[in-house]
């Protein structure tokens, strides 16, 4: 989806600057916590679900409910695109959704030693916006020394995070590798969705994002058998909770404060969630599941948003770092 976002609506009584202040830091609050803790919802849902299924599961009841409100609040033509649009959010739903959130639910799934913590995931897609930064320039753009500078630093904690040890906290390397992958998918994705005629409205856009991400990953859920022998009433309660905090909290509630922030919000404030996001996804991950934070996991974490930052202060005068400021709502 592009990062230019829709036009607002202008408003008769804008609100007082104390009370907009207010807002904006209430939706920021809002990514940052409800982003940062998909990460432990995925980690928490598959414990009992079918990764992949639960994944479709999200994305197909988020797409219904977001389009039933457009429905109602826009009315009948609320949805109509042309062949054109249709065709380009499906690219984009399945390379952020099937290949990039799919990847990502694989890698925390995996048997015990092997899954990759919540934590460490977050750390590894913080990376997107470093990869964004690669694909425009094999597109012919010329970003600035200081943002090769923070592309570099953040591939210098990507190796350090990785680094083999012998500690119990180490990182699996073939889950590791599996959230890169998604990883590239995404920052695919976020570069396509600047480039290709899509659908204007970036709410529109989710719903048919959505919709394609979720048929393809439930296509592949059936064909690795994720439902052969699956019964209901093998998950576990707290497996159902987390599948709907990630459909509301993620999929709805963090995306609308997002739009809403690319109204109202400079980018450079908003922009932040790409380092605030796996501290948090991080700190939740050790507090809830006991996922170990070794000496290895601080230091590579710390270089790697340190390398963040340094891109999205560098790039903030000219445009969001992802290259689609609305992507990271389909986590």
């Amino acid at each position: 989806m592009s990062s230019r976002p829709a036009s607002a609506t202008p408003l008769a009584h804008p609100a007082p600057p104390t009370a907009r202040s207010a807002l904006i830091w209430t939706a920021l609050i809002l990514v940052y916590l409800l982003w940062g803790s998909t990460y432990l919802g995925i980690r928490v849902a598959v414990e009992s679900l079918p990764p992949l299924t639960s994944a479709a599961a999200r994305f197909a009841v988020a797409a219904a409910v977001l389009a039933l409100v457009l429905r109602l609040r826009r009315g009948p033509g609320a949805l109509r695109v042309d062949r054109r649009q249709l065709r380009s959010a499906a690219l984009i739903g399945v390379l952020l959704l099937a290949g990039g959130n799919g990847l990502v639910v694989l890698a925390e799934s995996g048997p015990a030693g092997k899954a990759v913590p919540s934590g460490i995931a977050a750390l590894l897609v913080a990376t997107v916006p470093l990869l964004v930064v690669l694909l425009r320039t094999l597109g012919g753009d010329r970003p600035r020394l200081w943002t090769f500078a923070g592309v570099g630093l953040g591939f210098v904690g990507l190796v350090l995070l990785v680094l083999p040890s012998g500690g119990s906290g180490a990182v699996p390397v073939v889950g590791a590798l599996t959230v890169v992958a998604a990883s590239l998918s995404w920052s695919v994705g976020s570069y396509l969705s600047g480039k290709i005629r899509m659908p204007a409205d970036p709410f529109v856009a989710t719903v048919y994002e959505m919709v394609a991400g979720a048929v393809v990953l439930a296509a592949i859920a059936v064909g690795r058998g994720e439902l052969r022998g699956f019964s209901p009433g093998q998950v576990t309660g707290r497996s159902w909770a987390a599948l709907a905090y990630l459909m509301v909290a993620g999929s709805l509630v963090a995306f609308t404060a997002y739009v809403w922030l690319l109204h109202h919000a400079p980018i450079s404030l908003v922009a932040t969630y790409a380092y605030v996001n796996p501290a948090v996804a991080v700190a939740l991950g050790a507090l809830f599941v006991a996922e170990p934070i070794t000496a290895q996991v601080l230091l590579g974490g710390a270089v790697i948003v340190a390398g963040v930052a340094v891109v999205v202060s560098t790039e903030r005068p000219r445009r969001p770092v992802d290259g689609a400021a609305a992507e990271h709502s389909r986590r």
